[in-house]
């Protein structure tokens, strides 16, 4: 296949086999698909297992992100490591990945601040996500924010309301989302930060049990596309 920073022709290259995951991650090094590369340091590819059977999925990558160039190596990140440990999900073995692969950012003194991306930038990212889950095929995505929700589940989902819920999706057999962790870190305090880190904990530990109900015998979805799986606080 010729090379080529167009993300279509990559992600058509993927699903139909003709380029690996590798391939694509090194053409997205060139990507001009929209504004963001032009201030971001580097394309911020998707890192972790390819045979992944969870997927998770943020916004974009942080300032650390953006100089390191691998996806949550920074307080999010931690936070993020923690929240799977207790929820019985080894990182290892799941693949990490974002809606859009370059910084968005905003300039306040010396500091670099994230800057929700746009919806076009979104639109022009979104075939380097559908490569990584063509070439993955995972049984579970799972959203970490308000934004990777609203590109994989339609802007009318509201986090508040369906997180921890199981549904049905083209993308996966089975797709969730909860919060993003750096929702965590920006608590007001000790006791909400917490609470916020427990909720986050019980959302991952429904993906865990969603995982092994499958192994073992399969879920249940019923009419509405929802798994009949129950939150536990």
């Amino acid at each position: 296949m010729r090379e080529s920073p167009d993300p279509v022709d990559w992600r058509d290259a993927v699903e139909h086999s003709e380029a690996t995951l590798a391939d694509a991650a090194g053409a997205a090094k060139e990507c001009r698909a929209c504004r963001l590369w032009e201030r971001g340091t580097q394309t911020v590819f998707g890192a972790g297992n390819q045979r992944a059977r969870i997927v998770l999925i943020g916004e974009q990558p942080g300032d650390r992100e953006d100089k390191v160039g691998k996806p949550f190596v920074g307080p999010a990140g931690r936070i993020l490591d923690s929240a799977l440990d207790a929820a019985g999900i080894d990182r290892h073995t799941a693949y990490l990945t974002n809606v859009v692969k370059h910084f968005s950012w905003e300039e306040r003194g010396k500091r670099r601040i994230h800057k929700k991306p746009k919806a076009d930038e979104i639109r022009a990212c979104r075939p380097w996500l559908e490569a990584e889950l063509a070439a993955i095929g995972p049984e579970l995505v799972i959203c970490l924010g308000a934004t990777a929700a609203q590109a994989l589940l339609g802007t009318g989902f509201k986090v508040t309301e369906d997180r921890g819920k199981v549904f049905q999706s083209a993308l996966a057999p089975r797709i969730m989302a909860t919060v993003h962790p750096s929702s965590i870190l920006r608590a007001p305090d000790d006791e909400s930060r917490e609470s916020e880190l427990k909720s986050f904990i019980a959302d991952l530990a429904i993906a865990a049990r969603v995982l092994r109900e499958a192994v073992r015998k399969g879920v249940d979805f019923g009419p509405g596309g929802e798994a009949s799986m129950e939150r536990r606080e």
